[in-house]
């Protein structure tokens, strides 16, 4: 390496050093004065003084053993009847859960109960209410691709709150779709919910 390199790099050195200890001094200051002005955690990292209790809630879930009392009660009172049927059971989001499909039964009965039960989850009452909607005119019901307009789903309620539903598709008649599904939901009937 070359004379005027070595003095350059020299020089540099010193300086570097001399910069080094005018910015640690200040730098070991910065938390003590973040400390003093209110602290770093309560200003910077938290937006709200609220509990958290309070941004949170909690709620019912129907759970797979649940999904599957009212599958069962389902099943029970469609062989009582000696009805076919295509039976499932949905959380509150409309999410297959629990799903049978009764020797026989025709085959579209599969997607046709559980489009059923999907509709009576999102919107929280039986489904017989938009059939008759569109049979008394409002058609336009017909569009509304979230939904099967068709009798056969109910709700499945605890407390009070819709936590799923049931939806059956293939018995001997919309009626008796909507009976058998309401006699899985009374599987699972709290006082409150059994009352209405």
């Amino acid at each position: 390496m070359p004379r005027k390199a070595r003095r350059a790099i020299g020089a540099l050195g010193k300086k570097g050093i001399a910069m080094k200890k005018r910015l640690v001094f200040p730098l070991l200051l910065l938390p003590l004065g973040l400390v003093a002005l209110g602290g770093w955690g309560n200003s910077v990292c938290r937006a709200t003084d609220t509990p958290v209790a309070s941004q949170v809630t909690s709620k019912p879930v129907l759970t797979l053993e649940g999904a599957n009392k009212a599958l069962a009660a389902a099943l029970e009172e469609a062989r009582n009847r000696n009805a076919g049927g295509a039976i499932a059971v949905v959380d509150d989001g409309g999410n297959l859960i629990a799903f049978q499909r009764i020797d026989g039964t025709f085959a579209a009965g599969a997607e046709v109960s559980i489009g059923k039960a999907r509709t009576a989850a999102l919107f929280k009452k039986p489904t017989r209410a938009f059939e008759e909607s569109i049979n008394k005119g409002r058609t336009a019901l017909v569009g509304v691709t979230a939904m099967t307009p068709l009798q056969g789903g109910v709700p499945i309620e605890y407390e009070g709150v819709v936590i799923g539903a049931i939806g059956v598709s293939g018995a001997h008649s919309q009626t008796e779709d909507e009976e058998i599904a309401f006699a899985g939901a009374g599987a699972l009937a709290t006082p409150t919910s059994a009352s209405k």
